[in-house]
């Protein structure tokens, strides 16, 4: 399958973009992972890239595009993919759409993640990382260290990262709802988006997910 995966800041993309690829059996093309990759990888678009972020720019269309379309023809992507990050836009997602036809596919689904703003809130100011190790997250709610403030894998300082604070997070979500909200819009002519809810544990949104992809490519 051929996915785009769209939802707010705090709605859980990222997890469950990596849990649905690996039982989907395609690679998770996130736009953060392609920047980082082609940065250190040193290539033509990773220092092109570069040179727009040491600006202080953001990155044109055209280079993540560009980044989008070489890791799509990569073998591993033949049968499918899911996107994550990418389109942002509707520009992006125009783009996108004139790649794909101009290989002979076409997306097979728009899976929109949906969360209620205050929960998003909720979920990204209370979140908690550690300084030793980022991959030890822990929330002042769902997921409190037994200590308060210290990390129960390492024992490090924890802390709230800037753009989680709820001012920056208000800020993130404002940008969603210009910048990337209308591309669920622009699918729905196209008929591929398909909504879930994203509240609830982590195993209940996959399954929610997974059936929902089920039930969109059956009745396809």
């Amino acid at each position: 399958m051929r996915i785009v995966l769209v939802g707010p800041p705090g709605a859980g993309k990222g997890t469950q973009a990596t849990r649905l690829a690996e039982k989907l059996r395609v690679p998770h093309i996130s736009t953060g992972d392609l920047f980082r990759a082609n940065i250190s990888q040193k290539t033509e678009l990773g220092k092109l890239a570069k040179s727009y972020m040491d600006a202080g720019n953001l990155v044109p269309d055209e280079v993540t595009i560009a980044m989008a379309k070489d890791r799509m023809e990569q073998p591993d992507a033949e049968l499918g993919f899911l996107l994550d990050g990418f389109p942002r836009n509707v520009s992006q997602a125009e783009a996108l759409d004139e790649l794909l036809t101009t290989e002979g596919i076409k997306l097979d689904a728009v899976l929109d993640l949906e969360a209620p703003e205050a929960e998003v809130v909720k979920r990204i100011a209370g979140r908690r990382i550690c300084r030793n190790d980022s991959s030890h997250v822990f929330h002042v709610t769902h997921k409190q260290p037994a200590a308060e403030g210290v990390c129960d894998v390492c024992g490090g300082e924890l802390y709230q990262r800037d753009d989680d604070s709820e001012d920056t997070v208000r800020t993130r979500l404002e940008v969603y709802h210009t910048q990337t909200e209308p591309i669920i819009d622009y699918y729905k002519t196209q008929g591929l988006v398909v909504t879930i809810s994203a509240m609830g544990k982590v195993d209940e949104v996959t399954a929610r997910a997974m059936g929902a992809l089920q039930r969109d490519e059956d009745g396809k």
